[in-house]
């Protein structure tokens, strides 16, 4: 049985998952009774961990979002990576300081070993051309804007290139949805003036305080994806026609996803998910693109990406069967080497 400090550990690490577990499976999983999962999970809470159960047969935890940040528990191979997205993230005027601040407080409680690897790291991002002013946004005003949209708020904002001229009227909108497209922020919006949808460059957005009154949200014709993608199709943002596009919702947040998805739409539904609408030449290289972004994949349509991604499951399946039957094979002609050799 593992030490009461390891196996808080642990089962913090399973509860980190983002999933729900019943008492009887950690229980099984940390090879301990439902009644020390009960006790150690007391033993998080006080440390300040939100830890939610709930009722079942058995019982069942899950960790939930709190109001302050309590220790985070990484392996190797996360602490690493979370360094590596940080020195990347450095090179940004936008979120450099903060980064770098973050990745300072990082090194300093890494273990002599992993702050080795981190350090053996010499990272340099190449910002873009000159013409080229894509940005990943600020995210105190992507959070700002997140709650407009949430809470259904009217949203008033100067906007665009030159924010200094007091002659320019503040825009009134009702906000609607926040996307990304060719690496840019858009704020898909009501425009009440112009009694129109209008989509808004969230670099050029600057709200003014406080928001406006409650709106009940209107429907947007065609879906955020057609919308965006009409929208912007012919002009410098065009997008190849594509004879494979599929829509998918990811378990990760729309900035982690954004900065990869190409000419893909990406809808911000939370904090920790998005809509992700993407093309390719293929169904399966469709799954493919989708595949590397390592989380839980919820298909929205077309059936044919469905099946892609099952036909990708098998194919990868029997290729992981393959290489542990090579494996096997080459660990037994190691034992049957004639005596006198190794």
């Amino acid at each position: 049985m593992q030490k009461t400090s390891s196996r808080l550990l642990a089962l913090l690490s399973l509860l980190q998952m983002h999933r729900d577990w019943s008492g009887d499976d950690l229980a099984e999983r940390l090879d301990v009774t439902p009644r020390t999962v009960r006790r150690d999970v007391d033993r998080l809470r006080e440390l300040g961990y939100p830890i939610a159960a709930f009722k079942g047969p058995s019982g069942g935890y899950r960790l939930e979002a709190g109001s302050q940040l309590p220790p985070l528990l990484f392996d190797d191979d996360q602490a690493v990576a979370l360094a590596v997205a940080l020195q990347t993230a450095a090179a940004d005027t936008t979120i450099g300081e903060d980064a770098t601040r973050a990745l300072a407080t990082i090194r300093q409680v890494l273990p002599p070993r992993l702050r080795h690897r981190v350090d053996m790291l010499r990272i340099t991002a190449v910002q873009p051309p000159e013409n080229d002013d894509a940005s990943p946004g600020d995210p105190r005003l992507l959070t700002e804007l997140s709650n407009a949209i949430h809470a259904h708020a009217e949203l008033r904002f100067d906007y665009g290139r030159d924010h200094t001229d007091p002659a320019e009227r503040p825009r009134r909108t009702q906000p609607h949805h926040l996307v990304t497209w060719q690496g840019r922020w858009y704020l898909l919006a009501w425009d009440l003036d112009r009694d129109d949808w209008r989509t808004f460059r969230v670099d050029r957005i600057r709200p003014r305080t406080p928001t406006g009154p409650r709106f009940n949200p209107r429907e947007l014709p065609g879906g955020v994806s057609a919308f965006v993608t009409g929208r912007f199709r012919g002009t410098d943002g065009t997008t190849t026609d594509w004879p494979c596009r599929g829509e998918v919702v990811l378990d990760l947040p729309a900035t982690a996803v954004a900065p990869f998805a190409r000419d893909g739409v990406v809808e911000e539904l939370g904090p920790d998910r998005c809509r992700l609408t993407l093309g390719s030449w293929s169904w399966t290289g469709l799954a493919a693109a989708i595949g590397r972004f390592d989380a839980d994949v919820e298909v929205i349509g077309p059936p044919e990406l469905a099946t892609a991604f099952a036909r990708l499951a098998a194919r990868y399946a029997d290729a992981a069967r393959i290489t542990h039957r090579s494996d096997s094979r080459r660990g037994g002609q190691a034992h049957q080497a004639p005596h006198g050799e190794p």
